[in-house]
């Protein structure tokens, strides 16, 4: 039991303090959880995090449940997930309350006008990141082109973007093999 609630108050001291999302929670993750507690290694650390990015939902959610269903099984996973979440759930109640009550400030609405900004500017970031991992060749290129024009030209889900780049990233892969050989 004790270990189940270290998983938690680490999980949970590492949601409270991690702001900008997953890649941020990287460093923390690796100090608290490699080398502090020493669950997992580095590398499980980054597999868990690769994958995490490729599932459904937040990485940050998705990591601690991989750290935590490795170092104590599925209740580890829940406990480690519940963790991560607490802090959030916390802050965002209290926020809730209180939005409530002041929601009509101008003040606020102009702070919320210059948070939005700042959060259109970090996602820009992240995505010129993800740019230098993602587009590596001109197949990825090719593939970025193609599903950012449909993206921006047309009204389609995402879900068939990342299908339609996946069939094309397979067929690429089977067209240059058949070349190679």
């Amino acid at each position: 039991m004790r270990a189940l609630l270290d998983l938690f108050i680490t999980f949970a001291k590492i949601g409270a303090i991690t702001f900008g999302g997953g890649y941020a929670m990287l460093p923390i993750l690796q100090r608290e959880v490699v080398e502090k507690k020493q669950w997992v290694t580095n590398e499980d650390v980054m597999d868990y995090y690769a994958i995490g990015q490729t599932t459904p939902g937040i990485i940050a959610i998705n990591t601690a449940t991989f750290i935590g269903q490795k170092t104590k099984g599925t209740l580890g996973g829940v406990m480690a997930t519940l963790g991560v979440v607490f802090p959030s759930l916390i802050i965002i109640s209290v926020i809730a309350y209180f939005l409530n009550t002041i929601s009509e400030s101008e003040l606020l609405r102009s702070a919320f006008s210059g948070i939005r900004v700042s959060v259109y500017i970090l996602i820009l970031q992240a995505v010129l990141k993800l740019w230098k991992t993602a587009v590596m060749d001109k197949v990825g290129l090719m593939i970025f082109t193609v599903v950012f024009s449909l993206a921006v030209l047309t009204s389609y889900s995402p879900v068939y973007f990342v299908i339609f780049a996946g069939v094309l990233g397979v067929m690429s892969f089977r067209l240059l093999n058949k070349a190679v050989k």
